[in-house]
């Protein structure tokens, strides 16, 4: 019988996805695959258990099919279908396939004409001129692939991190379940965890307890713990079934403050916080506060203790980066910081009519639910690159379709909208006509993103410059574990929107979460007006928003700079102000 985590279960998945896809299957094939990996991964109990038990097929994207390959996973340790595709396609061929701007086809067609089955075999062909004959290829492609072969090459193996939106609902759920221990006194998630940056290495929970070994024990005994790596009276450290490293500590009631602030950090925060400390002759630590002329250590119940007791007002955990918040906190200047209660509207969402799973109708309901007053419908324009793109046609229509909706719907404002493709040369994907016919127009790149910085900026600020564009959504085209930003100058694109009164999205997607914190701050600064929006493509995504919130924190950002906090007659009022800014 095989002993595989659930982290090893989800890499065959991956791996057979990969396969399918080099050997052209039909996408759906290919997306099943990647969605069951998906849900391995994020499983908080053993999977090869639930299977054992004839209970895998419970988890979301699982059915029979798949549950034949975990038996046979289980039984033999490999997959049937992954062996013979295996004979099929060499293993480097995986690694060139995810070399970023590649993908199956043009990994396939290298294979093909070149033999190419490994990334050295690949740099060598680069650097033979061999590439650029392709059909597909060229010099310019050459030439990015020898500059992405040699960061490569340069990267080392850090340290993996996970995204925030995998991270911390396991986070969540274990503190939830010590909360409700007997024993539990305090339960608190520290880390970059608290300070919601976008990803995590690990999870660290502070506890105070009457009976600090009954709640380790807790720890220990929970369903998706799949190991304990270590365990003592003051906490316990422990690995989870989606591959998360847990530490644990139980400390003094009276410590509890000390130690929830260092753990939180950041550690720019933290050294600042040090060299405050000792400029007034104490020093700070988990154990305490040393007053260097008495002797004396404070130790604090509360982190609002450890703060008082070097002068300083408490200091959000979001802010908690060395970016001025001490010299801030010293001046009365700490901002009120945006929540998700503020927000009343989303400016950005998609359904059935191009890659969403719902109805516009269906997504209004959901959005009334959340108590939102407004809500524009954005599917993608006719050129965006991904398929399931929206005729000029089918749009004129919708048009009509969310007008009939606002007429019997009371309480929700519906508006007729579109995130429009911006093209290379800046221009958008729509004729004016059609786009002076919609309520919204949210405009983004979705193409063509090897561009230059100066030709990407321009192309950008021409979109900012369009009469009919309300706002620009995901300005720097991340995807955090997956694509860096595109070159973009964002100094220029925040100047642009400030002279236009163009409105810049947080995208609260937790893999782009783009414009990132220091792009928000310096947004809101230059007074552009700044959007939270879901980038919901069903209506379960709007609970994504928090990811967006939690960016616009880190980004010292206030309800009053965010342009949808505001009541629906007063941002058609800011829209229409920023339209006669042009």
């Amino acid at each position: 019988m095989s002993t595989k985590t659930n982290a090893e279960i989800a890499a065959a998945f991956d791996e057979l996805g990969d396969l399918y896809e080099l050997d052209g299957a039909v996408s759906y094939r290919v997306i099943a695959y990647r969605t069951a990996a998906k849900a391995v991964r994020d499983a908080s109990v053993s999977v090869m258990a639930l299977t054992r038990d004839g209970r895998v097929t419970e988890l979301p994207g699982i059915g029979k099919t798949l549950e034949e390959k975990l038996h046979a996973l289980d039984e033999t340790g490999d997959i049937p279908a992954a062996q013979k595709l295996r004979a099929k396609f060499p293993a480097g061929l995986i690694a060139v396939m995810h070399l970023p701007g590649f993908g199956p086809k043009r990994a396939r067609l290298l294979y093909d004409e070149l033999q190419v089955d490994s990334l050295e075999k690949l740099r060598e062909a680069a650097e033979a001129g061999q590439i650029r004959t392709l059909r597909g290829f060229g010099a310019k492609v050459e030439e990015n692939l020898l500059r992405v072969l040699a960061d490569h090459d340069e990267g080392g193996s850090p340290a993996p991190r996970i995204l925030l939106s995998r991270a911390l609902p396991v986070a969540e759920q274990i503190a939830g379940a010590l909360r409700d221990h007997p024993a539990a006194d305090r339960v608190e998630i520290a880390g970059s965890l608290r300070r919601l940056g976008d990803t995590a290495k690990d999870i660290d929970i502070i506890a105070t307890a009457s009976d600090p070994a009954a709640l380790i024990d807790r720890l220990r005994e929970l369903e998706l713990v799949e190991s304990v790596h270590a365990s003592g009276d003051a906490g316990a450290r422990v690995v989870t079934h989606s591959g998360m490293k847990v530490d644990l500590k139980v400390v003094a009631p009276d410590q509890f403050g000390n130690v929830l602030q260092h753990f939180t950090g950041g550690k720019a925060h933290n050294v600042q916080l040090r060299e405050w400390a000792v400029r007034r002759g104490l020093h700070i630590s988990e154990y305490g506060v040393l007053d260097d002329e008495t002797g004396e250590t404070t130790r604090c119940a509360t982190e609002e203790g450890v703060y008082e007791r070097l002068g300083l007002p408490w200091i959000a955990p979001e802010l908690r980066e060395g970016r001025g918040e001490l010299e801030a906190a010293l001046k009365g200047e700490l901002p009120r910081l945006v929540e998700l209660s503020d927000i009343r509207g989303d400016l950005h969402c998609h359904t059935t009519l191009s890659d969403g799973r719902q109805t516009a109708e269906q997504m209004a309901e959901a959005a009334l639910a959340r108590g939102y007053e407004y809500l524009a419908i954005t599917d993608h324009s006719a050129s965006h690159g991904f398929g399931d793109h929206v005729t000029a046609e089918a749009l004129e229509q919708r048009i009509e379709e969310i007008a009939a909706l606002n007429a019997s719907l009371d309480a929700i404002q519906l508006l007729a909208g579109t995130e429009v493709n911006i093209l290379p040369d800046g221009s958008l994907d729509y004729p004016d006509e059609l786009l002076a016919r919609l309520d919204w127009v949210i405009a983004s790149v979705h193409t063509s993103f090897g561009m230059d910085e100066a030709t990407m900026t321009d192309r950008m600020i021409r979109a900012i410059e369009h009469p009919y564009v309300d706002a620009i959504g995901h300005p720097t085209g991340r995807k955090i574990e997956t694509r860096p930003p595109y070159a973009i100058d964002m100094t220029r694109v925040i100047a642009a929107a400030a002279r236009t009164g163009t409105m810049i999205e947080i995208n609260a997607a937790p893999d782009r979460r783009d414009m990132n914190e220091i792009h928000a701050r310096a947004a809101a600064a230059a007074g552009v007006k700044v959007l939270i929006d879901s980038d919901a493509h069903s209506a379960r995504n709007f609970e994504l928003l928090r990811y967006g919130i939690a960016t616009a924190r880190r980004a010292w950002l206030t309800p009053e700079q965010v342009a949808n906090t505001r009541p629906w007659p007063e941002f058609a009022a800011l829209r229409k102000r920023s339209k006669g800014a042009q």
